[in-house]
């Protein structure tokens, strides 16, 4: 995207402003040195030298050229002259011969008490202040009118006024393809590109395009990204600002910016006119209470204008985005400016997978990737976030060495974006590491006894992000809406980590803080916002965040009422919680005994130690099923903290058949296994019994090999039964 005008960085303006200061000031400076002299008598060679040895001089100061002369306050030969007079040399080889005149007078007479500024003294720096001088005046006039004017037009500090959007003529690079995740939103841009293609298709039946298309959405559901599609896909020019551009602490220049970007575009159609961020520019008008006009206002004021100035035959759109609609001006939103609005939704799973397939076709990503997995991992991300994710994982793998992304790439860079990176050289005390180990088992285990808690889907005390240690919660199915036993689940469960530190601890911690502000918002939305409060009822008090004043809309025994609401419900889950605690101690122990030893457990594996496993043995079944699978298949051993649990179920370990396949994909062995369960010595013995007999199994057991294959897991079904989101 190339730059129409001079970069739009606030501080090159001040400096900008710095410089014409300082030139202004030189040129007083010269203005000073080339009139101050005017209208001072000039005294005679010999005169001054009369005067001195009559100590009639109070101070003399040398100069290149000249000499300035101060006379004692008095009478001078009968009458009042002037104090300040001065004296005119022909070269600078005079002024000091006159000086050292002046010197010797001085010396041989010491009553004469003339004081003398030397040559030497003044004339140096004098001469190094203009240098300086001059340089900053070059300097100056080299940023603020050659370097802007080589720059392009727009430039330097008499285009103040000017636009500083970015400008694209005709080709913006993305296409409709590009986007992914917003079916919908997709098929109402199809009209503009359509229009913009040909207009004469619309205008014969009367309809008019809408000028104005505004762009809902969270952050990064891809709004920017959109409207360059549209204009990609039309192939029309593509002008962006956003609304910060123009805004300026000066009267009149937004709505200067304002006329200058409309008249561009204008004289540039068709083409599509992008306003990013429009809510910092576009907000309901009267909101300002600092007194006086809003420039802010000012810019509005001309943008409806100018929106509702366009010509009929003027193919100009107008799209323009943010995340805050309801702050918007009533007369910016009316039918004729931007009249039709698209919501942009974070994406489902079938989006996100529509999403992370765009972005992988740009990465090396190994075939053993199964998208569906990570988009069902990734429920609530953005468009953007789930880019990062990609972009992430290919770091990663690069950091690595690995010759394309695999999944537990993509598994961490979820990780990293969602909860933050793992800061493994951070050293904690053991008291401290102790208390996160037991702040974390609480959560876990209200959000494995409560059903309405998201599944857990990872714990640790390795610190990730501003958290010492992270439950990590992923929900099963899209949030489109919360349901009042789900929030008071929340609730019970940001109570969790303070319970059990306190029973293990007898102390409390700062590190409750971010779970006790999690569930005071939840509670307090669930009475003020939600209308969940039981002695409230169905009504909002919502205050208004955008009102400076903060004025309650209702009456302080309302107030009352809603402090004793959100007490009650925090009270509630509060004991909720330290019931399910209390009641399952052992379950509680078990779970931070797994993370002191372990460090990081799943949530499969969170499920067994509830059932009774130890912390000491989780990890061991996990390495005896490993070794197990490894004697089946003869594979490539296999590190057991790289297997997934339940990846580990779905594969045979007992009884089952095992193939190994050539690299033309055709099935040279068939090996069983039976009782590798019965202790390593018995798992050897019948791995070589089975290898003795390869030839004969080949031969004279097809009919056994036809079961063996249909008792192998399908592919696609252990893909399905993969990790849930």
């Amino acid at each position: 995207m190339s730059d129409s005008n001079s970069p739009n960085d606030d501080n090159k303006s001040f400096t900008g402003f710095i410089l014409v200061a300082l030139g202004i000031l030189f040129v007083a400076f010269l203005a000073s040195a080339a009139f101050g002299t005017m209208g001072t008598p000039v005294l005679d060679h010999n005169e001054f030298l009369k005067h001195v040895e009559k100590n009639e001089l109070e101070k003399v100061t040398f100069h290149e050229t000249d000499a300035d002369v101060i006379f004692r306050p008095g009478d001078l030969s009968g009458k009042i002259g002037p104090l300040r007079q001065r004296v005119n040399f022909i070269s600078r080889e005079q002024a000091v011969e006159i000086a050292g005149l002046v010197r010797d007078i001085t010396t041989k007479d010491k009553n004469i008490t003339t004081r003398i500024n030397a040559l030497a003294e003044s004339g140096d720096s004098k001469f190094l202040f203009w240098i300086l001088s001059s340089a900053l005046f070059c300097f100056a006039f080299y940023f603020l009118f050659i370097r802007p004017m080589r720059m392009g037009p727009g430039g330097g500090i008499m285009n103040f006024g000017k636009s500083r959007h970015k400008s694209v003529t005709k080709n913006t690079g993305v296409k409709l393809s590009d986007v992914a995740g917003v079916q919908e939103a997709k098929a109402e841009v199809e009209e503009v590109i359509q229009y913009l293609k040909n207009p004469e298709r619309f205008r014969r039946l009367g309809a008019r395009i809408p000028k104005g298309v505004l762009l809902v959405g969270a952050p990064g559901t891809g709004k920017t990204l959109l409207a360059k599609a549209t204009a990609g896909e039309a192939g029309v020019a593509f002008f962006a600002a956003s609304g910060s551009d123009f805004v300026e602490m000066f009267a009149g220049v937004g709505a200067s910016r304002a006329r200058d970007l409309f008249k561009q575009a204008r004289e540039n159609s068709p083409c599509i006119l992008f306003l990013d961020e429009i809510d910092a520019v576009g907000r309901q008008r009267g909101s300002n209470y600092s007194g006086g006009h809003d420039e802010r206002d000012q810019t509005l004021n001309q943008i409806l204008v100018e929106m509702d100035g366009f010509d009929t035959d003027t193919t100009v759109i107008v799209m323009a985005a943010t995340n805050r609609p309801d702050i918007l001006d009533s007369a910016l939103m009316r039918p004729g400016r931007f009249d039709r609005k698209i919501m942009l939704d974070l994406p489902d799973v079938q989006g996100r997978e529509a999403i992370l397939n765009v972005h992988a076709a740009k990465a090396k990503v190994s075939d053993d990737v199964d998208m569906k997995i990570i988009a069902r991992a990734t429920p609530g991300f953005s468009g953007a976030e789930l880019e990062a994710t990609i972009n992430e994982a290919a770091l990663a793998a690069a950091l690595k060495d690995h010759d394309a992304i695999d999944h537990d790439d993509l598994e961490e860079a979820r990780d990293k974006v969602r909860w933050g990176r793992q800061k493994q050289g951070r050293t904690m005390d053991a008291d401290d590491l102790k208390a996160t180990a037991w702040h974390e088992a609480g959560h876990t285990l209200i959000a494995v006894k409560i059903e309405e808690c998201d599944p857990v889907h990872k714990v640790t005390i390795i610190p990730r992000g501003m958290a010492l240690g992270a439950t990590m919660s992923l929900p099963e199915r899209d949030i489109v809406g919360l349901k009042k036993q789900e929030i008071l689940a929340k609730i019970a469960m940001c109570f969790g980590g303070r319970i059990a530190e306190e029973i293990v601890t007898d102390d409390l911690s700062t590190g409750a803080s971010n779970d006790l502000e999690q569930a005071t918002s939840l509670a307090r939305r669930m009475v003020c916002e939600w209308g969940m409060a039981e002695n409230l009822g169905p009504i909002s008090f919502k205050d208004d965040n955008e009102s400076m004043m903060r004025e309650r809309n209702h009456s302080e025994e309302t107030a009352q009422k809603i402090d004793q609401e959100i007490r009650r419900i925090m009270d509630e889950q509060y004991a909720r919680a330290e019931s399910i605690i209390k009641e399952n101690y052992d379950s509680l122990e078990r779970i931070a005994e797994a993370l002191l030893l372990h460090e990081t457990i799943n949530g499969p594996e969170v499920d067994r130690l509830l059932t009774g496993t130890s912390a000491k043995d989780l990890k061991a079944e996990k390495e005896k099923k490993v070794r197990v699978i490894n004697r089946i298949a003869q594979a490539k051993p296999v590190n057991p903290d790289d297997v997934d649990e339940e990846a580990i179920e779905e594969l045979p370990t007992s009884a089952a058949a095992a193939k190994t396949v050539d690299s033309e994909g055709k099935t040279e062995v068939i090996k069983t296994a039976e009782n590798l369960d019965q202790g390593e010595a018995a798992q050897d013995s019948s791995a070589q019994e089975t290898a003795a007999k390869e030839p004969e199994a080949q031969s004279s057991e097809g009919a056994d090999t036809e079961a063996a294959k249909e008792e192998e897991p399908k592919e696609e079904d252990a893909k399905d039964d993969g990790p849930k989101a």
